[in-house]
């Protein structure tokens, strides 16, 4: 039984301290007057009373009645019921006081003389109890009152002691079923009855109406926010004007909570005197009068709840974590079903009338029962995660928290993590974790319904269902007998408050009340003691939380898969299958990411140990610490999946043997990760295991009872330490006492072994294998995660990284820089933390503390060995270093070092966008020789690691190095590395080898650097080649490396040897101011000075042309020289002819630079107009830069015009060319003279054109007829014919070129274009610079145009090339999808470059085509000038689109004519800072937009162009070496004696070595040459049609670049030969070509190749000696012309005859690229008919390939038509007969159709191969009148039938015989 009220106590107003401001209140009487033992009376009831403050009023107020809530020091409640009333006081003398209008306070002025109205005092009745009965203390206090103010004849004493003695029944002490006193009515002796229901279970909370009030005051989300601040403790306060308000609203959150209960600040109502609570750190849930409310305005951190207005206020400071989806959700929508039941069906046209909600006492339980499910379905299977510790002598219990969280799938959920780190939670453990108790709905609902909720999630009515099914038990629980609830209690009567002689409240009797009291008690004493009948059962743990979170199974579908990959890989690691295990390893450390294959990996990993000890041999323990380092490191401090737990004992269990006696284990390889330093998880896992032993101790003690029974029974359910422990704790008070204590003292030494154990397991993963070094542990308590030390990372740097960080680690105290002391106070913190918790005998503990440190340091020691010993394990077995191949004469100057070659941006080789297993990431070395750098390895990836990787490029080729830092290996740290890139196009991003010393790195990048940049060009591969390179390494080694005056000294007498004596004079001659380069450390021009002027002979230069004897030689070498030759076949002149003087060539042979004294750059010969002598030549030349003056390079053989080149002007001579004739001039000066020289020999130019010797002078346009136009040749237009005027062409290019202004000035107010269309033609056409040419005047009298162009300067190409390197090759695959490919090859403006060059050199053909000279004079004169020049001449001479011609071309413009090879390529140390600019490259690049567009006309294959691109620069050859040829005639390069070229040595010159390999093999010719006589090609050069040259993107990673030849021939052989050593695999045969690894062309050659490789191993192996391939290509080419004979003039030619094609000859379609293609051996050879052959039928057979070839390329007129002629054709359904004319075409095998007999272009094509019949017609509607109707006949096609009707009888039988003749020879 309980006391239903513990005081009662009467409070007044504090008369006496009137003055003093506020009023007080004061305890008038209370009772009992001493303390109840159990229940001391609590203090400040006077403030609760009235919590606004005590105070006097004017009026009479009405009865109040609330409760307010105390919690005294041992947190128990107190529940303070306050009935108030008021009172008259007697009037006194006027003092101040505050009056309470409507909440205004008025100050009265006391020397008012108004006398005051009466004043009324407020009076309290209070009852204090320990229970919460709202109604009966209502009740019980009104009837007080009533007998007072009533003045009824009861005995208020009497009222008052029946109150205080008045006993209720214990809650939950008997079920409504038995009729006990779980219902009690009681009389307080008035005449009155109360009915008083003890709640069934006092652990669920009564609420009554509460919670649906405050639903309904504030809406279902604010009280959601509500209830997770108040879960997630946060402040709360609650306002309202109304006491009763508020105590009801604090009193629904807290039944909303339950089970769990709220544990902080708990004040329902708050007093005045105490607001400065409010400002308290710690969480609450306090309720304060709305009078208060500026008053919590500025509480920052409080969340108001305003219960008047309706709304929550949550701070911006304050952020509220709300439930996880989906959970909130469901909440929210079953809290509007139970609220607003109307919702549902509010949208439904015929509502049901019975819609309600249910009453409002029903609505708050159902509320409760909604939140009782959510919690349900919160803590589903937490009883799974407790750890019972003890049980006895009363259970210790700890929750796994991590383990909850991350079976639950919630780690990262923010509030259930924070309700499980709260104080009600922890209580809830405390409370409800005890598996031996009574239990209550939630224990039944999370244990027995949580599966019936998840079925019934989304089923509206089903959880309808269960939540009144819920509210009924909660209802039933306040409520057990609704019958009975009879109350009988008098109330005053109506307006009784406002009498107006109410005599005050009595004072009572102590006494009597005292006495009523005293009885009671005695009587109670003598009663014998209610004991409540607690039902205590062991409490359901429910089904495992894996049982329910089955749904998130799906999270990795295919894990099955990854399962068994980590399974196998295990077993082939333990039967020792290396290979196959790490075939599998990169698949099994991918798969460590899904947790299900880490716990896989645990459970595989403790089947190979047996008795805690598994010994492995260094290469199993190798991959076992790696599986477990992959594993652990996506493992969280907290490992909420407890792999770290699981791995813990395995760590102790896997070892090694280093040397007799010396174990290695694991742990000493997995200390890397945060999880080991984490305190919390050493504590769980101390738990488990400790709960793991105590079940064993009391299983191992039950089974000796029961081993008999079970074996009869079978096997038992395995026992959870819970149900053990329910059942020992059921027993406990059975036993006797030293039972129990042997049992307690069984569980404390368990612990406490426990305890030992895991200081040595602590220390083991602590400690580190090194403990000399400062190692600090990473974790957040620890120190910072950045001094993590990486145990992979070399010393120096772990070391230095410890020692910073300990000089200020903010540890605790200063010796935290020892490792040892700083692991056992970790340790001993641990210790002390779990001891206490689990009850270790104090003496247990300290003796722990003894043992620590002792346990530490000895295992320093062992660590100490093991440390020393497993530095002297030989490493791993790394893959043996894989030695290149070298070229003959090329040498290692550094042995490999081993590195990583890292994928770059391109995606292939890692296995990107073309699938694969990825070849990259490779370990192998890298070599540096003399000529490449070299990286050979196999790639990283098992599957491949068969395969080799080879990298290479020329050192002279490197552009950019930098330092990078990468991550080599998934499992590794960062290591430093390389990334060296290339312009041929490679990069080579290189992470060294953890073997690799900085040194040696630095080392390697210093001899890089001086390879790169010799200080001569001597230095360079080409020179060196042969030498022994460790020489050419020593920088002291003087011969090799002479200063420089001595050097050009050599250079002198080299030079005077090779071009016997020179003739200069100082006086006459200054050299050349070549680019100013100030940036060097010396100008060039002093060398050259030095050089030519030493050895001087004071004669002047003669200007005769007679030549010394002492020349002939010199002369003699000059015209062996390409450029001569080349003027010979163009008849410019031969060298007699010049000497001669005829006089009836236009042009002669000039000797006058033969010495190289006029220009540098130029060659010795020279060709110039005949009229000019020599000595002007001189003059003229100084007007020009670098003195590169006009000179002759090319004649059209038709029109005699010629193609001139020179530098760009001076300013100065630019003025004087162009001065108006008439302008003032400054007198004679010496630019005049030279000016008029200029312009004489650009006459003399003008004069040699022979039309200009006309008899008209002025060649007009219309004298350029269409006519003259018939040789128009391949113009790149879109129209078929090329009959346009070339002049109108031209222009439109020019003006595009020029930007629309094609001459600056308009002088005549004429349009620019209109001027440039003058009535007579230019003879000379300057192409010049715009910006030069700026205010230039054009002269209408004279002969020559200036054409003004905007070209790119050096910088930009510079510029642009840099950039298409880094599209072409990315150093880094790109996240940024902006840094897409094609854009950032866009961005490069490549492509616009060449598109602008190909634009000029078209304009140039097309100028020189008509008749017009041009000069091109751009820049220097040796860049864009000769990259113009040259593709001129290509397009406009077939001659040089052979390979002799090429040659010749690429000698005479760009060697000879000076193009700066050496410092363009940056070759040397001076040309090191100017950077490297590839115009070479550049028109190569060009050459190959021609040859795509033009396949049929070069003689070369699109490989050697790529040749010619990487040797250029590769510096392996000396052609492409130095500047001009002066400078190589001063080195002794040009003329070698004749001895000299025999011997031995490698081939110095490219051509050479082409020679030798065209001869050797066919990869330089192209099998589609086809050339046709003069013809002139037009490329088209819009960018759309411009392709990225593949040379930039292509590799092969299977030998390298193939461009040196020798080292990737027999290679093929050796890989046949390993694959058939594996005879137990099947063979197949077929062969995967990978686009990236192989050489396509050598793997998989074209037919032409294939064939003639065949013949020629046939001829082997029938002993002949094998046929060069030229000339068995030739015969099968002669073979095939006479068969075109035999036929006939009309023979249908099975191979692609060229003829046919006349202007179409631009590839349309597919043509041999040098990887090759299919069957192409019927691809174009060379006819010679140049008719037009139209064949007629032959011996056609089925040849389809014949015609599908045809199909590639466009037919013009003259194309193969079998028979044609007009027919009408009825169109489709629907449509009229319209005449066609029709062509049948038995080559093609089709019947086609066109408009009319001249159209083009053809409508439809009916493909004969479809026909299925031809039959006689009949005329349908519409057909022509006029036709006899015999003329019709239908064509069914398998697709459609085809009316057609012929212009008579005969014309219709010819077309059913024809084609019925195709039909039948098809």
């Amino acid at each position: 039984m309980a006391r239903l009220a513990d005081y009662f106590v009467l409070v007044g107003y504090e008369m006496d301290k009137r003055g003093s401001g506020d009023g007080q209140g004061q305890i008038l009487q209370r009772f009992p007057e001493k303390d109840w033992e159990d229940n001391p009376f609590p203090q400040g009831i006077e403030l609760f009373c009235q919590p606004s403050g005590w105070q006097l009023f004017t009026e009479r107020n009405p009865p109040t009645f609330f409760i307010a809530v105390l919690t005294d020091i041992n947190s128990e409640r107190h529940y303070c019921a306050c009935f108030t009333f008021w009172e008259a006081v007697e009037s006194a003398q006027p003092q101040n006081h505050s009056r309470n209008g409507e909440g205004e306070e008025e100050e009265e002025e006391s020397s008012s003389p108004v006398q005051p109205a009466q004043l009324f005092a407020p009076k309290s009745l209070v009852l204090v109890s320990r229970l919460d009965h709202a109604e009966v203390f209502r009740n019980s206090l009104g009837l007080i009152y009533t007998i007072y103010v009533d003045g009824l004849s009861v005995s208020l004493e009497n009222v008052i002691g029946n109150l205080l003695t008045c006993t209720i029944p214990i809650t939950g002490g008997a079920q409504p079923d038995t009729d006990d006193e779980a219902v009690r009515t009681i009389s307080l002796g008035a005449g009155d009855r109360q009915v008083i229901q003890t709640p069934i279970n006092d652990s669920l909370p009564v609420s009554s109406c509460s919670v649906a009030l405050l639903f309904r005051q504030l809406g279902i989300t604010n009280v959601l926010y509500l209830f997770c601040a108040a879960l997630t403790e946060h402040k709360i306060l609650f306002l309202s004007s109304s006491y009763q308000r508020l105590t009801d609203a604090c009193r629904a959150l807290l039944a909303l909570m339950f089970p769990l209960k709220y544990s902080f600040t708990y004040v329902p109502i708050l007093p005045a005197q105490l607001l400065e609570v409010l400002s308290t750190p710690t969480p609450f849930i306090i309720g304060v009068h709305s009078i208060f409310q500026s008053e919590t305005q500025e509480l920052l951190d409080v969340v108001i709840a305003d219960l008047d207005g309706g709304t929550v206020n949550v701070p911006e400071c304050v952020h509220i974590s709300l439930l996880p989806e989906p959970l909130l959700q469901q909440t929210r929508e079953a809290l509007s079903m139970v609220l607003d039941p109307e919702l549902e069906v509010a949208d439904l046209a015929f509502p049901p009338s019975t819609v309600s909600a249910s009453s409002l006492k029903m609505q708050d339980k159902e509320i409760r029962a909604v939140f009782l499910r959510l919690f349900a379905q919160l803590l589903q299977g937490y009883r799974w995660c407790l750890h019972i510790i003890r049980i006895h002598p009363e259970p210790v219990i700890r929750f796994h928290k991590a383990a909850f969280l991350g079976q639950r799938g919630l780690t990262e959920d923010d509030f259930l993590t924070k309700v499980l780190e709260g104080m009600a939670f922890a209580g809830f453990v405390t409370e409800r974790g005890a598996p031996y108790r009574s239990i209550d709905l939630f224990d039944e609902l999370v244990a027995y319904e949580v599966k019936r909720m998840r079925a019934e999630e989304g089923n509206k009515q089903k959880i309808l269902r269960h939540i009144k099914e819920l509210a009924e038990k909660l209802y039933k629980n306040e409520n057990p007998y609704p019958a009975v609830t009879m109350h009988k209690v008098q109330k005053p009567t109506e307006g009784c408050h406002l009498r107006l002689h109410q005599k005050p409240f009595p004072r009572l009797d102590e006494g009597t009340v005292q006495w009523i009291i005293d009885q009671a008690t005695a009587k109670l004493q003598t009663a014998p003691p209610a004991v409540k009948a607690e039902k205590k059962c062991m409490v359901p743990s429910g089904p495992p939380i894996a049982a329910i979170m089955e749904r998130n199974g799906n999270a990795l579908a295919n894990s099955a898969r990854r399962l068994e990959v980590v399974r196998n890989c295990i077993s082939y690691v333990f039967e020792n299958k290396m290979l196959e295990a790490k075939k599998l390893f990169p698949a099994v450390l991918r798969a460590m990411k899904g947790r299900a294959a880490r716990h896989c990996l645990t459970q595989e990993l403790n089947l190979h140990v047996q008795q805690n000890r598994a010994v492995l041999d260094h290469q199993q323990f190798d991959f076992v610490v790696r599986m477990m380092n992959c594993c652990l490191q996506d493992c969280t401090a907290m490992d909420e999946h407890g792999i770290a737990a699981a791995l813990l004992p395995l760590v102790t269990a896997f070892c090694r043997k280093l040397s007799p006696g010396i174990t290695q284990f694991a742990y000493s390889c997995v200390q890397e990760h945060v999880v080991w330093t984490n305190i919390q998880f050493w504590e769980a896992m101390f738990y488990c295991d400790v709960q793991n032993h105590i079940r064993a101790l009391y299983l191992d003690n039950n089974e000796e009872n029961h081993t008999d029974e079970e074996s009869k029974e079978g096997p038992q359910e395995v026992k959870s330490a819970l149900e053990i422990a329910s059942e020992q704790l059921r027993l406990w008070p059975t036993m006797s006492r030293e039972k129990q204590q042997e049992l307690i003292q069984k569980e404390e030494s368990t612990v406490f072994s426990q305890a030992i154990h895991y200081a040595n397991r602590m220390s083991y993963l602590l400690l580190p294998l090194d403990t000399s070094k400062n190692r600090l542990l990473r974790s957040s308590g620890l120190g910072d995660v950045e001094s993590v030390s990486n145990s992979f990372v070399t010393n120096s740097i772990a070391g230095s990284v410890a020692e910073s960080y300990d000089t200020e680690s903010g540890f605790e105290d200063a010796e935290s820089s020892d490792v040892a002391n700083y692991v056992v106070r970790f340790i001993n913190r641990f210790v002390d933390k779990v001891c206490t918790e689990s009850g270790v005998t104090n003496e247990h503990l300290k003796g722990l503390h003894v043992m620590i440190p002792d346990i530490v340091q000895m295992h320093i020691e062992t660590l100490d060995a093991v440390h020393r010993e497993s530095k002297r394990l030989p490493p791993i077995q790394k893959p043996k270093l894989l030695r290149p191949n070298l070229l003959v004469g090329e040498e290692c100057v550094m042995e490999g070092l081993r590195v990583y070659l890292m994928p770059d941006g391109r995606e292939e080789a890692a296995g990107g966008n073309i699938g694969g297993p990825p070849l990259l990431p490779a370990e192998g070395a890298i070599f540096l020789t003399t000529y490449r750098i070299i990286f050979k390895g196999t790639p990283t990836d098992p599957l491949v690691g068969e395969q080799v990787v080879i990298r290479s490029f020329p050192i002279a080729s490197l552009t950019k190095e930098k330092k990078i830092n990468i991550q080599a290996q998934v499992d590794q740290f960062i290591q430093e590395g390389l990334q060296l890139r290339s312009c041929t196009f490679q990069l080579l991003k290189i992470a060294f080898d953890e073997e690799v010393a900085s040194e040696s790195a630095e080392v390697f990048r210093k001899h890089l650097h001086k390879l790169r940049y010799p200080q001569h060009v001597r230095g360079t591969f080409a020179f060196t080649v042969g030498q022994s390179p460790k020489q050419a390494m020593q920088p002291k080694a003087k011969e090799k490396n002479p200063s420089l005056r001595t050097l050009s000294k050599n250079l002198v007498k080299n030079a005077k040897k090779t071009i016997g004596r020179q003739y200069v004079t100082r006086k006459k001659y200054t050299p050349p101011a070549w680019e100013q380069r100030s940036s060097q450390h010396f100008s060039e021009d002093n060398e050259d000075e030095i050089s030519v002027s030493e050895e001087m002979d004071r004669s002047t230069l003669t200007s005769t042309t007679t030549i010394k004897p002492s020349d002939k030689m010199t002369i003699n070498h000059l015209v062996e020289r390409a450029c001569c030759r080349d003027y010979q076949r163009m008849g410019l002149g031969t060298l007699s002819s010049s000497l001669t003087r005829s006089k009836n060539e236009p042009f002669r042979i000039s000797t006058v630079n033969r010495m190289y004294a006029i220009c540098r750059s130029y060659p010795g010969l020279l060709i110039v107009p005949q009229s000019i002598q020599d000595n002007t030549i001189q003059r003229i030349s100084r007007c020009y830069r670098q003195n590169r003056f006009p000179v002759v390079c090319w004649r059209n053989s038709r029109t005699k015009a010629v193609l001139l080149r020179s530098g760009g002007l001076h300013g100065k001579g630019v003025v004087g060319l162009f001065k108006s004739q008439n302008a003032p001039s400054a007198g004679p000066s010496q630019t005049d003279s030279t000016s008029l020289e200029q312009e004489k020999y650009l006459q003399a130019v003008i004069n040699s054109m022979p039309h200009y010797a006309d008899a008209s002078g002025r060649n007009t346009l219309s004298g350029f007829t269409s006519a003259h136009m018939s040789s128009s040749g391949k113009w790149g237009s879109i129209r078929a014919s090329g009959r346009m005027s070339s002049y109108a062409l031209n222009v439109e290019i020019g003006s595009r070129l020029a930007g629309k202004d094609l001459l600056s000035a308009q002088h005549n107010g004429a349009p620019s274009e209109a001027s440039f269309l003058r009535q007579h033609r230019a003879s000379l056409y300057i192409i010049g610079d715009k910006s030069q040419l700026k205010g230039v005047k054009p002269d209408p009298l004279q002969h020559w145009e200036v054409v003004p162009i905007e070209v790119f300067d050096v910088r930009q190409v510079k510029a642009s090339f840099k950039k298409l390197m880094k599209a072409c090759v990315p150093g880094c695959p790109s996240t940024d999808p902006s840094v897409a490919y094609l854009r950032s090859l866009e961005e490069s403006e490549w492509l616009s470059q060449i598109h602008k060059i190909l634009q000029i050199s078209v304009l140039v053909v097309e100028l020189l085509d008509t008749g017009s000279s041009v000069l091109v004079s751009l820049e220097d004169g040796w860049d864009i000038t000769t990259q113009v020049v040259s593709l001129v001449q290509l397009l406009s001479d077939p001659y040089y689109r052979t390979m002799e011609g090429f040659r010749l071309l690429v000698e005479k413009e760009w060697l000879s004519f000076g193009h700066r090879f050496s410092h363009r390529g940056a070759q040397t140390l001076a040309g090191q800072s100017s950077g490297f600019a590839p115009i070479f490259l550049q028109f190569l690049d060009c050459v190959h937009q021609i040859h795509l567009q033009f396949p049929m006309e070069f003689e070369f294959s699109q490989y050697y162009l790529k040749f010619l691109s990487y040797h250029y620069i590769s510096n392996r050859f000396r052609t492409f070496l130095l500047d001009s040829d002066y400078e190589r005639i001063e080195l002794g390069l040009l003329y070698e004696e004749k001895g000299e070229r025999k011997s031995q040595q490698v081939y110095k010159s490219i051509w050479d070595y082409i020679d030798r390999l065209n001869k050797k093999a066919p990869i330089f010719f192209n099998y589609m040459y086809a050339p046709e006589d003069g013809e002139v090609l037009r490329p088209y050069s819009n960018i759309s049609n411009l392709k990225v040259w593949d040379y930039y993107t292509e590799e092969t990673l299977s030998e390298g670049p193939s461009y040196d030849w020798e080292l990737v021939q027999g290679q093929p052989e050796h890989m046949e030969e390993a694959d058939r050593q594996d005879t137990s695999a099947p063979q197949t045969k077929r062969k995967i070509i990978w686009p990236c690894y192989d050489n396509r062309s050598r793997v998989e050659p074209d037919a032409i190749s294939k064939l003639l490789e065949e013949l020629h191993n046939l001829e082997m192996e029938l002993g002949q000696v094998p046929e060069r391939w030229k000339d068995t290509w030739d015969k099968v080419k002669a073979s095939q012309r006479t068969e075109a004979r035999q036929e006939g003039s009309r023979t249908p030619s099975s191979l692609l005859m060229s003829s046919g094609l006349s202007h179409h000859r631009r590839s349309l379609g597919v043509y041999l690229q040098e990887s090759g293609v299919g069957s192409t051996l019927n691809l174009s050879l060379d006819s010679d008919t140049s008719s037009t052959s139209t064949p007629s039928s032959g011996k056609q057979g089925g040849r389809k390939s014949t015609s599908t070839l045809y199909s590639q390329f466009q037919m013009s007129e003259s194309e193969n038509r079998s028979y044609e002629g007009s027919l009408y054709k009825k169109g489709a359904f629907m449509k009229p007969w319209k005449p066609r004319w029709f062509v049948l075409d038995k080559t093609k095998h089709q019947l086609r159709y066109y408009d009319s007999r001249m159209d083009t272009e053809c409508k439809g094509v009916i493909d004969l191969a479809e026909v299925e019949s031809i039959t006689p017609g009949t005329p349908t509607m519409g057909a022509p009148k006029t036709v006899d109707e015999k003329a019709f006949f239908d064509l069914k096609t398998t697709k459609r039938v085809y009316n057609f009707c012929a212009q008579d009888v005969q014309l219709a039988q010819q077309w059913i015989d024809r084609i019925q003749s195709c039909l039948s020879d098809a």
